[in-house]
């Protein structure tokens, strides 16, 4: 653990900074000490250095890589959302995967940066989530967007019957007798009549009408039965 000897100005936004690689580390501690009223008053190696610096400094702002030894920074972000909820972490990594922006985010980090940006947008970052915002990098934000705005997926109707019998099912829906299910899916006509029955005995119904409104109502039979 380093600490940093000057003495934050009254008013300015205190960081901590936590990466593991020591030329990274210092060029940042540079980068952000020379920004208008942002003072870095700690800076951390690993993980545990950073949860020790946070609790004893209590920044406004915690800005941590993800991957650090010892602790890594999802572990270190849950462990400050805990011990010192108060300070908002922001998340600075290589890292851009979708696994690795959401697990930060569920750990409790309010924003999220690729290295590489920018300084504007870096101070940018530490500003917001020190106001108590949530933000995020131009490509990060689009993952976000895009997986907000993606429908959720379709839940499966009938997740009792195996793919085939949800495939006869579908036919059935669709107006083919057991004749034409057995010659769609070159199954012997036998087959085909085991699997109906297996049908009817999972969806506790008795008869075929029955088979096709449930089906019809979960969305199955679209498909024009060819002749």
């Amino acid at each position: 653990m380093i600490r940093d000897g000057a003495s934050p100005a009254a008013g300015s936004i205190r960081v901590v900074l936590a990466d593991d690689h020591p030329v990274v580390r210092a060029g940042l501690s540079a980068l952000l000490t020379s920004l208008p009223g942002i003072e870095v008053v700690g800076v951390a190696a690993t993980g545990r250095e950073a949860v020790r610096e946070v609790i004893t400094s209590r920044p406004d702002v915690a800005v941590l890589d993800l991957q650090m030894p010892d602790l890594d920074g999802f572990a270190a972000t849950r462990e400050l959302a805990r011990s010192a909820p108060e300070v908002a972490v922001l998340v600075l990594t290589m890292f851009e995967d979708d696994d690795s922006v959401f697990a930060a985010m569920r750990a409790g980090a309010r924003g999220y940066l690729v290295k590489g940006a920018e300084q504007d947008e870096i101070a940018r970052a530490i500003r917001a989530v020190a106001a108590g915002e949530a933000i995020f990098g131009p490509g990060v934000a689009r993952r976000v967007l895009s997986f907000f705005s993606a429908p959720p997926p379709a839940a499966d109707p009938f997740p009792e019957l195996t793919p085939r019998e949800r495939e006869i099912l579908d036919l059935l829906a669709a107006g083919l007798s057991n004749a034409a299910i057995a010659n769609r899916l070159d199954l012997a006509a036998k087959t085909v009549a085991n699997n109906v029955s297996a049908i009817f005995t999972k969806l506790g119904i008795a008869d075929r009408a029955t088979a096709i409104i449930q089906a019809r109502n979960a969305g199955l039979g679209t498909e024009k039965p060819r002749h």
